[in-house]
Formats: C-alpha cells, structure tokens, sequence
C-alpha cells in the first residue's frame, strides 16, 4: 500500500488539511474544482441571498448531480465497451473458424490436384497403352 500524503488546500478562502492515499496533486484538484463550484454559485444574486447552511447544500447538491452525470456517463461507456469486448471476442471465433475452413479448403485443393495428377498419369498411360494396341 501506498504512503498517505498529506497536503494543505484552500477551499472557499480557509485553509484545510487534506490527507489521502491519493497523490497531492489530485488532492489539489480535487480542492480546485470544489472552489470552482463556490466561484460559480457566488456569480448567482440567488446564492448569496441564501444562508450559510443553504449555501452549502446548493453547493453539495450540485456536486452531487456532477457525479452522478459523470457515473451514468462511465457506465454508459463501461456497457459499449463490454459490448465492444463481445463482438471482438465473436469476431475472433469467426476469424478462427474462417482460417479452419479456409486450411480444410487448402488441404482439399492439395488433395484435387494431386488427384488431378493421378489421374493425367493414367490418361498418359492408357493413352500409351492404346497407342501400343494399334
């Protein structure tokens, strides 16, 4: 297991101590993008009006409809990619099976032409014969 890292952060203008086993620089985005919730809810006269504990309930509701939008997106593409996975994996047996019939059809032409060659033999020779009983 990693080392827990511990970083300071300023979030709404205080300073907090944050501490994680995640590096610090994601710990610092983490605080950045929280401050750019804050920023973008105090451009709103709604949100200033509102009191403290409002403030933050806006704030976390909204943080909590981004991820929820960001978790339905990332299983949105976890669902294609697993389909994706599949029509690989169906394409693959595919490919096998087409390269299995495409040998079997090698090793039948490799059986015609020898037979084709038997056979040219046997006209050579009985042509020869009939030549003989002329």
């Amino acid at each position: 297991m990693s080392a827990k890292n511990e970083t300071e952060v300023i979030i709404g203008g205080r300073t907090y101590t944050l501490s994680g086993y995640e590096s610090e620089e994601y710990l610092q985005k983490v605080a950045a993008y929280i401050n750019g919730k804050i920023s973008d809810f105090k451009k709103s006269d709604v949100y200033r009006r509102q009191t403290l504990d409002m403030q933050a309930v806006m704030i976390e509701l909204n943080i909590a409809d981004d991820y929820f939008k960001a978790k339905k997106t990332a299983d949105g593409l976890e669902t294609d990619m697993d389909g994706r996975d599949k029509e690989i994996y169906d394409l693959k047996h595919e490919l096998i099976s087409a390269q299995l019939k495409l040998d079997a059809a090698n090793q039948e032409i490799e059986q015609l032409k020898a037979e084709i060659a038997e056979n040219q033999r046997t006209i050579v020779r009985l042509e020869t014969e009939l030549d003989n009983l002329k």
